[in-house]
């Protein structure tokens, strides 16, 4: 395959992540662009990692990047725990002799067929952190070139990831002010309050039953006033 590590390239790859809709569709792309442009990547996903030690993958390409993960989670040890532990790149060119992760990697390669891994890390939340998998069936994968090109793909992944996240709580906003303003109105009709006295009785729900206003709201667009929010 050619490696082209021009701008160009890249600059393709911000434009494509970018348009992608959502988070996952982004999180979906990603991990096939990975293994397009990075040379030996069989397998590529994208986790995050919870706490410190669970791992949930939000893609991936096939199942062995998803079983890798269980495995990870499983054991306990692994590259992808390792890259979010401890903030770095991680490399193994061959897991069969690899002594860093022995549970990891033993299973790894007998069960899932997997010689080599390179994991980076994408960002940092405040309890998340992600991370981004390359596997290949081949030892010695992943050159120097290759990791020059994985590092760029995951700037670019993370600044996408970044983004449609942003886009996805913006718009859940957006739909938690649209449907609080159609329960304030249902409230200021039914109960010939004000606005703020609306929302006001909103908040006081909220507090009583401990859920956030904007499901009081939805609540009562979906069934109505009644009696019993107000016990």
């Amino acid at each position: 395959m050619h490696r082209d590590y021009s701008g160009d390239q890249y600059a393709r790859i911000a434009r494509a992540l970018s348009n992608e809709l959502g988070v996952a569709a982004t999180h979906e792309s990603a991990t096939s662009t990975a293994v397009e442009i990075v040379e030996g990547c069989d397998h590529a996903g994208i986790s995050l990692v919870r706490k410190g030690r669970t791992i949930d993958t939000v893609a991936a390409t096939d199942d062995t990047v998803t079983r890798a993960d269980q495995l990870q989670s499983t054991t306990g040890q692994g590259p992808c725990l390792q890259t979010i532990r401890q903030q770095e790149t991680v490399y193994s060119s061959d897991l069969r002799a690899e002594e860093r992760w022995p549970d990891w990697a033993r299973e790894a390669s007998s069960s899932l067929g997997v010689r080599s891994v390179l994991t980076l890390q994408l960002f940092v939340g405040d309890d998340t952190m992600g991370c981004l998998s390359l596997y290949s069936d081949e030892p010695h994968a992943f050159g120097m070139d290759d990791r020059v090109s994985a590092h760029a793909l995951a700037a670019h992944v993370a600044v996408a990831m970044t983004a449609a996240t942003d886009q996805a709580n913006m718009d859940s906003a957006l739909v938690n002010r649209t449907v609080i303003g159609q329960a304030e109105g249902m409230m200021m009709q039914g109960l010939q309050i004000s606005a703020d006295q609306a929302f006001a009785a909103m908040v006081r729900i909220s507090q009583a039953r401990n859920m956030k206003v904007h499901r009081v709201a939805a609540e009562i667009v979906k069934k109505g006033l009644r009696a019993e929010l107000f016990d």
